[in-house]
Formats: C-alpha cells, sequence, structure tokens
C-alpha cells in the first residue's frame, strides 16, 4: 500500500509577517521583565537608545520605517476589505 502525500503548500509572506511581528513582541515583553526581575524599576528605553551616542538617530529612522511599514500593509489590508463591496459588478449586453 502506497501512501500518496499531496504536497504541502508554502506559508504565505503575511503569516510569516505575523509570526515576526509575535517574536517581536514577545522579546520586548520578556526582556523589560527579566529587567524589572534584576533592577525591580522598568527599563527606560531612551535612556538606553541615548546610550548609543549617534547611532540613536540611525536605530530610531530604522524604527519609523517599520512602524510606516506596519502602517502600510493595515491601510492596504482595510483598503482590500472596503473596496470590492463599494464596487458594482458590469454586466454584459
Amino acid at each position: 500500500m502506497a501512501k500518496e502525500y499531496a504536497q504541502k503548500e508554502d506559508w504565505k509572506l503575511g503569516t510569516i509577517f505575523w509570526f515576526a511581528v509575535v517574536v517581536w513582541f514577545s522579546s520586548s515583553l520578556l526582556s523589560q521583565a527579566a529587567y524589572m526581575a534584576f533592577y525591580g524599576v522598568p527599563y527606560d528605553a531612551i535612556v538606553l537608545l541615548k546610550q548609543f551616542g549617534p547611532v540613536y538617530y540611525v536605530v530610531m529612522i530604522v524604527e519609523l520605517f517599520i512602524w510606516a511599514g506596519l502602517a502600510s500593509i493595515f491601510v492596504m489590508k482595510v483598503a482590500r476589505k472596503i473596496v470590492p463591496s463599494l464596487q458594482t459588478p458590469v454586466s454584459a449586453i
């Protein structure tokens, strides 16, 4: 008896993106929790970033691009949901 296996489809880019967002958020949360476990107070992100010196501005620009990318993806998803419902189908005469 031979078993037939269907080829598994690759993950969609959106799925991989959301996994990356969850990992990023979780790592930030765990980092904050670990810092609070050692020092008893949450760390101040601005103070930590300013310790980078001039690289601080590069980090901020990269983070702004990431947030802009997230916002644009969200807007595109909402637009794709709204636009088709506003369009009327063309009937063939």
